[in-house]
């Protein structure tokens, strides 16, 4: 029953993992501002037949102005700065380094749900992110103020997507592939029109046919393969699984670019590796009240939020549709999903 998922999951993370020394090739035709919008086009190819099945582009009812604010900046930090930003960095620094930094991501999603998303940190998470930082901070160091430069602009990145997280998941009534759809289609085309405004176009068809397929595969399939993974494992297993990505782009900067791996390299790979086990382990339990809501979105219903009855309707089968919850009190472990963004005096580990 676990198989599918998991290699689903493997499937997505060295889809993901590829996009870094794939895009370290694809600079030498394009400059940072056309890939970046070459690749988002690409991923929006890779998700519109999914996205159309589930309705296309068209946000569906009980989206307000909040909901359509909060794409716009998914919009403008996960698909406009953020790739933008990585591939400046990738100019600087081989693929390999790169790739590792990319860990930072997870460490920065969670420093930006505690000073603005209303998310709580224990000491398992403040000490995943410090080990993440001094990983990158090795690893900066040792290429001097070249390096630097380039690990500035990865965490620059990084802490784009990790602000494109805590959004994307607080968008109610449209599914991950519509939001993917969204980010590519119109990241993409303004990222493009910049970087052609900047400087002429001069790669020819063949790059654009790889561009857009890493797009597709890397960004659009990586992301649809990862849902279905998180679906199946559910979201703390499947990040585990995924989390293996930037070391698969190490591998693979390994063996397709030729790039040597360093002892520097290793060690900050070692310290990335802790702080994904002290951020995955991160999790705290308490009493707390929901509120009666409204809203649409993807869900089961064995997840202890969603009591609602559908005839002939296994619990563990994902929909979605519009419902509603009653207000209700209970204790368990939880993560600040859709459902748990709330502050609270003391975490009971």
């Amino acid at each position: 029953m676990r198989t599918r998922p998991i290699l689903l999951g493997i499937i997505a993370a060295i889809l993901f993992g590829a996009a870094t020394p794939a895009s370290k090739w694809l600079l030498t035709a394009f400059t940072p501002f056309q890939l970046a919008g070459v690749l988002y086009l690409g991923a929006a190819a890779g998700v519109a037949p999914a996205a159309l099945a589930q309705g296309g582009m068209g946000l569906p009812r009980g989206s307000d102005h909040r909901n359509r604010a909060r794409l716009l900046g998914a919009v403008v930090f996960g698909g406009i700065l953020g790739p933008v930003a990585l591939l400046f960095g990738l100019t600087l620094a081989e693929a390999a380094s790169v790739s590792l930094w990319l860990n930072l991501e997870l460490a920065a999603t969670a420093v930006l749900g505690v000073c603005f998303f209303r998310d709580n940190l224990s000491r398992n998470g403040w000490l995943g992110v410090g080990s993440a930082l001094s990983g990158a901070a090795l690893l900066s160091w040792h290429q001097g103020p070249t390096g630097l430069a380039a690990g500035s602009l990865v965490l620059l990145a990084c802490v784009c997507w990790g602000l494109d997280n805590h959004l994307t998941a607080l968008i109610d009534g449209i599914t991950p592939s519509q939001t993917t759809l969204w980010k590519g289609a119109v990241a993409g085309s303004v990222n493009l029109a910049i970087g052609a405004s900047l400087s002429p176009i001069l790669s020819d068809w063949r790059a654009w046919v790889v561009a857009l397929l890493v797009g597709s595969l890397c960004y659009g399939a990586s992301i649809v393969l990862y849902i279905k993974s998180a679906q199946g494992l559910g979201a703390t297993r499947a990040q585990v699984v995924f989390s293996s990505a930037p070391f698969f782009g190490v591998g693979l900067s390994v063996a397709l670019l030729g790039e040597s791996i360093s002892a520097w390299q290793v060690m900050s790979a070692l310290l990335f590796i802790l702080a994904v086990v002290f951020l995955l382990a991160e999790s705290h339990s308490h009493r707390h009240t929901h509120e009666a809501l409204s809203h649409e979105h993807s869900h089961r219903h064995d997840d202890g939020h969603h009591s609602h009855i559908h005839p002939r309707l296994p619990a563990w089968v994902r929909h979605n549709h519009w419902h509603e919850h009653e207000p209700i009190s209970h204790r368990h472990p939880h993560w600040p999903d859709l459902h748990h963004r709330h502050k609270h005096e003391t975490d009971d580990e």
